[in-house]
């Protein structure tokens, strides 16, 4: 989880920077939000080629070992509003540095284990990382709320939190100085107890997967899954700040946006077994189906006129992180049917790389949705043609009766 942590920890600060001073469009707020999805999408692309080169060991220990300096970074940054924008987007970008490795560690877990029980392992292993988006949500608004330490002076003074009026002080680089220590211990953990994967190979030999029509379909797959999950993970506080908090008593975006991502996780390491089990691509099928239908409901609440709408709309948001989780694991369950293990590896990590620019592209349509029509509802129409086409794909494909390749 501390990979994921760090990748959306930027998502949980967001909506409390405007509070203790900083002064941002909130078009200046998604970008900050959507950085680390740029970072993360770009840096996979790059894991994904490191583990068969080096090492799972030397890769995910130094990897783990570099979130320290987003981390380091954000700890100093929040407590000077003064802070320069172009510097919190550097730091956005590096707290990418969470996504990246995420991809030197997902193609090992599926070489170390048979075709009938990769859905189980890829999707407890991915469902306990991703648990890391709920977990930075859930405990920032906490931890937050005292001096770690007793109140070192080398842990920074407290900032003034001005919310409806009412002042409060809080701590806004707790929410990076609680993970210094943990990164820098499973780093080094990392070092002294992994194996590196039992499959070796160069550069140039890991394209053959590009050949592949599969290659690319299960892209579209899974930027429908995890791309949808990681992006609206990451812009799901913004979006309840953005529709709702114009109006008297407006919820806390951080009490409920934590949410999403936990019946997502959750709902992921369910569905692995049931991929095993049933099929992958029939699982899929029913998962697109389902966040197709979630997504048209958001679409009729996210226009409201008032306070009474906000549980439906997080319902329905609900909805669909959970079909998006059980999506997930379901993809990952067809990759290794598709192909052998070494290129499933690969795949998994490519298909991973690029769904993992979900929270730079919904950041981005957020940004220019309220920009161009101040409302995120033309977003929600083109996530569900999105979702539409896949559901449609991934059919015709591999889950129809007489599919050329069934998985």
């Amino acid at each position: 989880p501390v990979a994921f942590i760090v990748w959306f920890l930027v998502s949980a600060l967001v909506v409390r920077l405007p509070q203790i001073g900083f002064k941002f469009t909130p078009q200046q707020l998604f970008w900050l939000a959507a950085m680390p999805g740029l970072a993360g999408g770009t840096l996979r692309l790059v894991h994904m080629f490191l583990t068969p080169m080096f090492g799972t060991r030397l890769v995910v220990s130094l990897s783990t070992l570099s979130l320290l300096i987003p981390l380091v970074g954000w700890f100093y940054a929040v407590q000077d509003p003064g802070t320069p924008y172009w510097m919190l987007m550097l730091l956005a970008f590096l707290a990418g540095l969470g996504g990246g490795n995420f991809s030197s560690f997902m193609p090992s877990t599926s070489l170390f284990f048979p075709k009938r029980l990769q859905g189980t392992a890829l999707a407890i292993q991915a469902g306990i990382g991703n648990f890391g988006v709920s977990i930075v949500q859930f405990v920032t608004p906490w931890i937050i709320g005292f001096a770690l330490m007793g109140g070192a002076a080398f842990m920074g003074d407290s900032q003034t939190l001005t919310k409806a009026g009412v002042q409060s002080q809080v701590y806004l680089q707790n929410a990076a100085a609680v993970m210094i220590p943990f990164t820098f211990v499973f780093g080094v953990s990392a070092w002294l107890m992994l194996k590196s994967v039992p499959v070796k190979a160069n550069f140039a030999q890991q394209f053959d997967i590009f050949r592949s029509r599969h290659t690319w379909s299960m892209t579209s797959l899974y930027v429908m899954t995890f791309g949808a999950f990681s992006g609206l993970a990451a812009t799901f506080p913004l979006l309840i700040k953005q529709i709702y908090g114009g109006f008297e008593g407006a919820p806390d975006p951080l009490a409920w946006a934590f949410y999403g991502p936990l019946v997502g996780s959750a709902a992921r390491v369910v569905a692995g077994p049931l991929s095993d089990k049933l099929g992958g691509a029939r699982v899929t099928h029913w998962a697109g189906l389902g966040m197709l239908a979630s997504t048209v409901w958001v679409t009729t609440l996210t226009s409201p006129t008032g306070l009474a709408s906000f549980p439906m709309f997080v319902a329905g948001m609900l909805t669909m992180f959970f079909f998006a989780g059980v999506g997930n694991a379901s993809t990952f369950k067809q990759m290794p049917m598709l192909f052998e293990p070494r290129q499933a590896g690969g795949v998994i990590g490519f298909t991973a790389a690029i769904a993992a620019y979900g929270p730079f592209l919904f950041g981005m349509l957020f940004a220019a949705s309220f920009g161009a029509f101040k409302s995120a509802t033309p977003v929600f129409y083109g996530l569900a043609a999105f979702f539409a086409f896949n559901v449609v794909l991934n059919w015709w494909m591999y889950a129809r009766r007489g599919a050329a390749n069934p998985c």
